[in-house]
């Protein structure tokens, strides 16, 4: 197994499995174009994908409560799958509160509201609304997350105490740059956003200075960093990413990734990059 942490009592692997790309979020579609993936992560191989995370040591997903992945769970838990799920809420729910009661007959370690959604709340100053939600959480039994893709949100949420049990956090800042959008996950349209270098400082700036627990994702910039690399050039910068990221995040903090596994075992060579890492 790859190293853990203690997660509200469970032992949590530093690298969770993300699953943006078993739903075709693309964030470089000239390389990796989302009909391409949606056509490949068919539940068989979503399957296959969390079977292989299992064998590389990793045993936590980072689940999007999606019908078609509430669906994959209950498979993978009646094959026997010991997977840990981490939930976050799905945008295009008809119901946020429905959407998190489907959530708990998988006994989620945690629940997070979904960043891109939580951030047009907070911009509409709708504060009331996400402590409600969070309660909501709560309410269930389970343990409350805040996403966002802004390191002054995370913090103000933090001093105001809105309820956060830990946060799953964006290196790269996607509201203040004339991106904000709607998630794609209720448009049904691809986002062609650039990542930013410079925001990642400000987000582990932010993450370091939250005592609570914080998942870290988009630590390659959804893929953005490999455009026009050699497949050597590939490993080594996601190894520095993932360098990167353990040394600017918490003793006790986490990252998650998502991978495109038709081409490469992405799922090895990150456990073998994470372990050469930590185990130094």
């Amino acid at each position: 197994m790859l190293p853990t942490v203690d997660f509200f009592g469970t032992r949590v692997t530093r690298m969770i499995i993300g699953d943006n790309p078993f739903h075709a979020n693309s964030y470089i579609p000239d390389i990796y174009p989302g009909p391409e993936m949606l056509e490949y992560y068919n539940q068989t191989n979503v399957l296959a994908a969390m079977d292989r995370a299992w064998e590389c040591g990793y045993n936590t997903i980072l689940a999007l409560a999606s019908d078609f992945m509430l669906d994959t769970l209950k498979k993978y838990r009646a094959a026997g799958g010991k997977m840990n799920v981490i939930f976050q809420t799905f945008p295009g729910a008809p119901d946020f509160y429905e959407n998190v009661r489907r959530m708990a007959e998988f006994e989620p370690l945690g629940i997070y509201h979904q960043g891109t959604t939580f951030d047009e709340l907070y911009e509409k100053e709708d504060f009331d609304e996400i402590r409600k939600r969070l309660a909501f959480i709560h309410s269930l039994g389970f343990k409350a997350a805040i996403g966002t893709h802004v390191p002054e949100r995370a913090l103000h949420a933090e001093r105001e105490n809105w309820g956060a049990d830990f946060y799953v956090l964006c290196l790269h800042n996607t509201r203040n740059r004339g991106q904000a959008r709607p998630s794609s996950f209720i448009t049904g349209k691809p986002k062609e956003i650039v990542f930013h270098e410079e925001d990642r400082a400000l987000m582990f700036d932010a993450i370091r200075k939250i005592e609570k627990p914080v998942i870290a994702f988009k630590i390659f910039s959804g893929g953005q960093m490999f455009r026009g690399k050699t497949p050597e050039e590939v490993s080594e910068i996601a190894f520095r990413a993932i360098e990167e990221t353990y040394q600017n995040i918490k003793p006790g903090d986490l990252c998650a990734v998502g991978v495109f596994q038709k081409y490469k075992d992405h799922l090895a060579e990150n456990a073998a990059f994470v372990k050469k890492v930590l185990e130094k």
